[in-house]
């Protein structure tokens, strides 16, 4: 929170009250650990060695917002896990590459979803990037599953927040925890979330969340 505030922005996530959630969100960042996938609200659990952490951020400046997430190893990692963490830069990277003007939102889908699937990996179901700008969440939804040369077509000036969400089970199916907002794998295995705001332009993609 400090440093946000040092750095002239805002916590998006704090108090956000999205109506499907039974209370607004009440913290800065969601850190997700293990099989939960993302939303995950931190609290007094201690972290260990081999624990996969997905840590996620919004912010806004000036009235606009940005949203990024990374998946990191607390300790040494397993290949498993490592494999997993990987995989799911690597579909972001794909999505991204996609991205350019004249292509369409099935074609980052799609881009998506072949890394992902291709490694054996599970996609959070009906879950995606979003559309990003004066709110943290607006239209167009981008999915991590789709078919290419399908849906909007990307235009430049567009900025969207790509996310991929792999399951490590093979599986799309989750379930909510009880805190109303931490979703979970539906079989107890670990996930991995990447993400970065991005601007479509003439010359490419953009990533604004790089560091």
């Amino acid at each position: 929170m400090d440093l946000i505030a040092a750095e002239g922005a805002k916590p998006s996530f704090l108090g956000y009250h999205p109506g499907w959630a039974p209370v607004p969100y009440p913290a800065v960042l969601c850190l997700s650990v293990d099989d939960a996938i993302v939303h995950g609200i931190p609290d007094r659990r201690v972290l260990r060695e081999g624990d996969l952490l997905s840590i996620d951020c919004a912010v806004h400046v000036d009235g606009y917002h940005a949203d990024a997430a990374v998946t990191v190893g607390v300790g040494a990692l397993d290949p498993a896990a490592t494999r997993l963490a990987r995989t799911a830069e690597q579909a972001l990277a794909a999505g991204i590459a996609a991205a350019r003007p004249g292509a369409r939102l099935g074609d980052v889908a799609h881009a998506i979803e072949s890394v992902a699937r291709g490694a054996g990996y599970g996609l959070l179901e009906g879950c995606g990037g979003h559309g990003i700008g004066t709110e943290m969440h607006e239209d167009p939804h981008v999915s991590n599953t789709g078919r290419p040369g399908r849906g909007l077509v990307l235009r430049e000036g567009l900025v969207i927040a790509i996310e991929p969400m792999l399951l490590a089970g093979g599986r799309d199916g989750s379930r909510t925890g009880a805190d109303g907002w931490t979703i979970l794998t539906s079989d107890g295995s670990r996930a991995a979330h990447a993400e970065h705001t991005i601007a479509v332009t003439a010359a490419g993609p953009v990533v604004l969340t790089a560091p």
